[in-house]
């Protein structure tokens, strides 16, 4: 084979490694990067990460003489907190979440989300991992590329709540769902992955039709499955009702969330998941 074929049967071999959520993945990704600082953090470690002003709890042996001097007032080389951060993601792959009154379903923004917020974390050279799959946390581009296939050979399977598995102490967890799973049933997960010292954030997906109801008229609604269905004579008239137990839904969810400790971001499918995943990753960073 000449060498012409070779870098093309190299290049069409990357191509296939590389799924297009991934691609989009990683130009979502790119961009938040522009604009987002990163989750560094002064503690033990060897590479330099600022210098600040001195404090008076500051022992005299972490002065900087030599930054000092420049100025009139006395400087503290800080070092940067080096011990990777492992993070796990859960995407909701019940039948609900394939649910789309746009170009795109829940469970296709939560998996691109998670995907792209795993890139930067990656670039950060933090450990990221799917909660319940085989592989532990890593950083590097096969464990992004392991997550992307993964993702996008999850079966549609009646359950939408995280499997009781294994998880690294002190961990972050990303949980993206609709979260229209019973609030008991969402606590219950929730204190179960707090007992293992995990901290995270809820990423609540909404299909706009969800939130809005803008349906008029004579109305058929059907459950994911298509097991159960109801005909609504005029389907403004529950309009309001409908509206206010959503918003009274997702407003006990972040509730739910703030009381035990984690955070929970909204989600809009008809909005920039650059939005989405910028909010994110400044709320995981403690910006």
């Amino acid at each position: 084979m000449s060498r012409s074929g070779n870098l093309q049967y190299e290049a069409e071999a990357l191509g296939a490694s590389l799924p297009p959520l991934l691609v989009d993945a990683e130009r979502l990704a790119s961009a938040v990067s522009l604009g987002v600082h990163g989750r560094r953090k002064a503690g033990m470690g060897e590479s330099f990460w600022q210098f600040r002003r001195y404090r008076q709890e500051d022992s005299s042996s972490v002065i900087d003489w030599r930054q000092s001097a420049k100025s009139q007032h006395l400087f503290v080389r800080e070092r940067e907190w080096e011990a990777a951060q492992s993070v796990w993601f859960w995407c909701d792959s019940s039948p609900g979440m394939r649910f789309s009154s746009g170009r795109v379903t829940k469970s296709e923004r939560a998996k691109l989300i998670a995907l792209a917020l795993a890139s930067l974390l990656v670039r950060g050279g933090e450990r990221v991992a799917l909660y319940g799959a085989a592989h532990a946390p890593a950083s590097s581009r096969a464990a992004l590329r392991r997550i992307g296939h993964t993702l996008l050979a999850l079966p549609a399977v009646d359950r939408a709540l995280p499997p009781d598995a294994a998880i690294t102490k002190n961990a972050q967890f990303v949980w993206l769902s609709d979260f229209l799973s019973p609030l008991d049933d969402v606590e219950i997960t929730l204190r179960r992955l707090s007992r293992s010292a995990v901290a995270g954030v809820l990423v609540h997906i909404i299909d706009p039709a969800e939130e809005d109801f803008p349906f008029t008229g004579r109305t058929r609604f059907e459950d994911a499955l298509a097991e159960q269905s109801e005909i609504v004579g005029r389907a403004e008239t529950i309009a309001g009702a409908y509206r206010a137990r959503f918003k009274a839904h997702a407003e006990a969810l972040g509730a739910l969330a703030r009381r035990l400790g984690w955070s929970c971001i909204a989600h809009r499918t008809d909005r920039s998941p650059q939005t989405a995943l910028t909010a994110l990753y400044a709320d995981m960073s403690g910006a």
